[in-house]
This record gives C-alpha cells, sequence and structure tokens, in this order.
C-alpha cells in the first residue's frame, strides 16, 4: 500500500510543480504600482520628444515662425483648449471618425464573413480586397468629390474605403487559421451555418478580427485627416480644417498644437484596443500580468 501511495505523490508533486511553472507570472500587484508602471514610461518618452524637439528648434534649421518651439506652442494648445469653438472641432472630427468606423465595421464584418466561407467568392474578391485595403486614401478623393460634392458624405466614403478592407481582411484571415479540431467538434455538437460561425468560427478568429479592427482604425483615422484637409465644409469646423487655415496663415504654433490634439486622440483609441486585447488574451489564458 505504502509502495502504491509513493509513485501517487511523485505524480502529485510533478503536475503541481508543472502548475506553478505555468501560472509563476501570474501575481496580481496594486493598482498603484501597475499605473506607474505605464505613466512613468510615457512621461519618459513624451520627455525626451521634448527635448530633442527643443533641440531642434535651437539648431536653427527653419526660423521660429515656420517651426516653433514647445515653449510657444503648449501655450497655443493651452489656449485652444480652453475654447468651446475649439471642442467643437473636435466633436465633429470624432462624430465623424465613429460614424466612418461603425459602418466600415458592419461591412468588413459581413464581407469577410461571405468571402472566408464561400470559395468562388475568395476567388473572385479576395486580392480585390486586399488592392482595396494597399490603395492611398487620398487616391479616392477625385472620385469621392465627383459623385458627393464637398460635402460630409465624400469624407465618409474614402473613410470607409479606407477601413472596411482591413476589417474584412482582419475576418478573413482569422477564419482562415480556425482549428480544424474546432469546426469538428462543432459538427459534432450539431452546428450548421450560423450558429458554426456564431459560436465556433467567430470566437476562433477574434484575435485576427480584432488586429484588423485595429489597424482599419488607423485607416480611418489617417483617411479621415485627409479628407478634412481636402474637403472644407462651410459652417463645420474641424481638425483638419484648422491645420488647413493654420498652415494658410503660416501659424506654426497654431498647427503643431492641432498635431497634437490629432496624435493625442490616436494614441488614446490605441490604447482602448491594446486593453481589449489585453482583456482578450488573458480570458485565453495567454496573458501574464507581471509585477
Amino acid at each position: 500500500m505504502a509502495v502504491d501511495q509513493a509513485p501517487t505523490d511523485s505524480h502529485a508533486r510533478q503536475l503541481a510543480g508543472l502548475d506553478a511553472l505555468e501560472l509563476g507570472g501570474t501575481t496580481h500587484s496594486g493598482i498603484v504600482p501597475r499605473i506607474w508602471g505605464r505613466v512613468w514610461p510615457m512621461a519618459l518618452a513624451i520627455g525626451m520628444v521634448l527635448a530633442i524637439w527643443q533641440g531642434v528648434v535651437w539648431a536653427g534649421f527653419w526660423p521660429d515662425y515656420v517651426f516653433a518651439g514647445p515653449a510657444d506652442v503648449l501655450p497655443v494648445l493651452a489656449e485652444r483648449l480652453t475654447s468651446g469653438e475649439y471642442w467643437e472641432a473636435i466633436g465633429v472630427t470624432m462624430r465623424r471618425a465613429i460614424t466612418g468606423f461603425a459602418v466600415s465595421v458592419l461591412i468588413g464584418l459581413v464581407l469577410g464573413a461571405v468571402v472566408s466561407r464561400i470559395r468562388v467568392l475568395r476567388a473572385a474578391f479576395g486580392s480585390l480586397i486586399t488592392g482595396l485595403q494597399t490603395m492611398p486614401s487620398i487616391a479616392w478623393f477625385p472620385l469621392a468629390i465627383l459623385l458627393f460634392g464637398l460635402t460630409e458624405s465624400a469624407i465618409t466614403f474614402v473613410v470607409i474605403l479606407g477601413a472596411a478592407p482591413s476589417i474584412a481582411n482582419g475576418l478573413i484571415a482569422g477564419v482562415d487559421y480556425t482549428p480544424p479540431i474546432l469546426l469538428r467538434a462543432g459538427h459534432v455538437l450539431g452546428f450548421r451555418r450560423l450558429q458554426l460561425y456564431r459560436h465556433v468560427i467567430l470566437p476562433a478568429s477574434l484575435p485576427s478580427f480584432l488586429a484588423g479592427l485595429k489597424q482599419g482604425w488607423a485607416f480611418a483615422w489617417r483617411s479621415l485627416m485627409a479628407g478634412e484637409l481636402v474637403v472644407i465644409i462651410a459652417h463645420q469646423s474641424s481638425l483638419g480644417e484648422r491645420l488647413f487655415f493654420d498652415r494658410e496663415l503660416a501659424d506654426s504654433a497654431g498647427l503643431l498644437s492641432t498635431m497634437i490634439v490629432i496624435l493625442v486622440i490616436g494614441i488614446g483609441v490605441d490604447l482602448l484596443f491594446e486593453t481589449a486585447d489585453t482583456s482578450l488574451r488573458r480570458r485565453w489564458g495567454l496573458a501574464q500580468v507581471r509585477n
């Protein structure tokens, strides 16, 4: 009896050791250290950028009215952020971005789901979707202006064409890499067509789909900024319009302050996607919380 118990205890210790090895990096730290761990690298990066920026200004490659320094730009930025008109411009740009991106997600989801599962459509449209993804957004604006004139619809049209192919390709890649064993398990459970997509394929495709969403947002944001520079709509102030008039008036400090706002919005959205990605990886047991 003692002989039988010894191997059992040995196996239990080995399994416990493997569990400890697998979960060794999952200890949770306090909220303050975690926040500090995120803040100080960003603060260091901001400090380095400001130092390099000021160094270029001191080098005198361009006059101050062409390339303003932080000492000139930051007060202008603070002044604009206290203006209700400036926040209205930010609101118009964000409304356009969210609307265009939401429509792109819907189109990309439907297009990716259909093309990924129908072989004839994959052969017909797979390369076309990739070609649309690689096409510069600015190239669409002459056609968009001919179709819709100098209206917000022209901007939305180009935003959708910039973002939807990336989202569709992300879903297609996720479907392609769905493990066959999951598909067989779904068939064993009686899932067919829509049920198989809902319960098996889409959950398995989430990592690639999320990457496609992130890339789609990047294309949408770039397309939107290009659109607002090209299509100036009367009585609708936006960040792109601010850039246009700051350039026309040679207001370097104002132009750079608006560029900072555009950059900060982009970083903020990227952090949202990073949070979603971390949550997904943690749910799948792929993320480890480090001290």
